[in-house]
């Protein structure tokens, strides 16, 4: 759960599913004269539209700070035990469809706690060195089954899919958590290129609420445009998780669309 922030008397949230389908947008029209197109393609793709499906356990009963009366956002939830069971649930799920969709989703979970594999210089990534035991054992074991798995697949290829992917999470998490502003991601991939590649910069410049310009523009069609539910819910705080729910339930959603040109 995103907590964007607080509007007329309401905080609005993003359920990571919504985060999720945004950034699989975003990737489905990766590529043009600069940008190689992903590889292959449905895989990688529908690895970034569900690569943050391991929250829908949690979406059906999300919980509330039972000091503050707060929604929980996401990095006070994500350290759990039972939220670690649904991340390997929606990987052990998806290799039933697709294994190199799991692969790239597993290498995805396990790398924001070793961070992301040193493949994005900004911005600045989280670096677990002395992880609680739960999180280490979790990593540890994920990490073996990815060992197991690569194998079967192109490295090179297979680790430019992994920068994308933290590319497109990061440019998710861009729209997601508050409203958009001049930034920029670093490296990018922009061929595959048997691991040559280092990358380029691309600028987020925002124009408006809802206009965003990037340079170099990395996408199929100018302008794209892409969409993001929120949830507008009633209250800021709320007296225990049955009563945030409730709210949660009825809250009002709006589709926000950008323009990225």
């Amino acid at each position: 759960m995103i907590v964007r922030g607080e509007q007329n008397g309401g905080v609005v949230l993003v359920n990571q599913t919504d985060h999720s389908q945004l950034v699989g947008q975003l990737a489905s029209h990766w590529g043009n004269e600069q940008f190689d197109t992903p590889r292959p393609y449905e895989s990688v793709i529908r690895a970034a539209v569900y690569h943050d499906f391991g929250w829908l356990p949690y979406e059906t009963t999300p919980a509330s700070d039972p000091e503050s009366g707060k929604p929980y956002g996401f990095l006070q939830v994500g350290l759990k035990g039972t939220q670690l069971k649904a991340y390997r649930w929606v990987v052990d799920w998806m290799n039933e469809i697709d294994p190199y969709s799991a692969l790239i989703m597993c290498m995805h979970r396990t790398g924001l706690w070793r961070g992301r594999y040193g493949t994005i210089d900004y911005p600045t990534a989280f670096n677990f060195t002395n992880p609680p035991p739960d999180i280490a054992k979790f990593t540890d074991e994920n990490e073996r089954w990815q060992n197991e798995q690569k194998p079967k697949f192109d490295q090179d290829v297979l680790w430019t899919n992994y920068r994308l992917m933290q590319v497109w999470d990061l440019l998710g998490l861009y729209f997601c958590c508050q409203e958009v502003r001049n930034d920029y991601i670093e490296p990018v991939p922009v061929k595959y290129s048997n691991g040559g590649d280092r990358g380029a910069r691309i600028s987020m410049k925002a124009e408006s609420r809802n206009r965003v310009v990037f340079s170099p523009y990395p996408f199929d069609v100018r302008p794209l445009k892409i969409q993001l539910r929120l949830k507008h819910l009633s209250g800021t705080a709320f007296d225990g998780d049955h009563a945030f729910r409730k709210a949660y339930y009825q809250a009002n959603n709006e589709w926000m669309e950008f323009e990225l040109n």
